[in-house]
């Protein structure tokens, strides 16, 4: 089980004046993470309490490892208590929070020298979604597990431009900008990513019937 270790140990972004009511299930997001940025502690518990499994679950899709997904977890909710103070209602919390997932895993990438191939010719061939990975949290228990299962049988960087893309819905151009990488890379990695998917996903039923 994932628990929050210390992050006392760094100042972090100032917050702006916020609500000195209790923190519980019924504060807002807004409320919670001025809280956290101001130090409190059980307003980070009560994020954490809300959101964890969906960062996990970001984590996990995008580097296909469980301890590395866990770790990954664990320093997220450490940079949100350091950057909560930066959040100020412009959009929901869930939007801030995932792109400050996004760009601790890609730092995470780049530290460990995961690299995306250059574009082919392949990269403007027109492609349709993998079924199933659009809303992925729609689709039966069952189908996510082969997806899942999938999509950590992908290489890295096909991995994390399909997740972006496919499953997060950034366009080529967002992902080009988050990645430091062309727009044309971006178009090329996500269509080999979804043929390798495809094949990956029927073999999967050739198991199974």
């Amino acid at each position: 089980m994932m628990t929050i270790i210390d992050v006392h140990t760094a100042p972090r972004t100032v917050a702006p004046a916020c609500d000195r009511e209790d923190v519980g299930p019924g504060s807002s997001d807004l409320t919670l993470a001025c809280r956290a940025g101001s130090g409190d502690m059980p307003a980070l518990g009560e994020l954490y309490r809300r959101y964890n499994r969906r960062v996990y679950s970001l984590c996990l899709r995008m580097l296909a490892n469980t301890v590395e997904a866990e770790d990954l977890t664990q320093e997220v909710f450490i940079k949100l208590f350091y950057e909560a103070g930066t959040f100020r209602g412009e959009s929901a919390f869930t939007t801030w929070l995932h792109r400050l997932t996004v760009n601790v895993v890609l730092m995470y990438l780049r530290k460990h020298k995961r690299r995306f191939e250059r574009p082919t010719q392949d990269a403007e061939i027109p492609d349709q979604p993998v079924l199933g990975t659009e809303r992925p949290d729609s689709v039966p228990a069952l189908d996510r597990v082969r997806i899942d299962r999938a999509l950590a049988e992908l290489p890295p960087g096909y991995r994390v431009v399909f997740v972006l893309f496919d499953v997060e819905g950034y366009t080529h151009d967002e992902i080009a900008l988050i990645l430091g990488c062309s727009a044309g890379t971006s178009k090329s990695q996500l269509h080999k990513a979804r043929t390798r998917l495809r094949a990956l996903l029927r073999g999967q039923q050739l198991v199974l019937s």
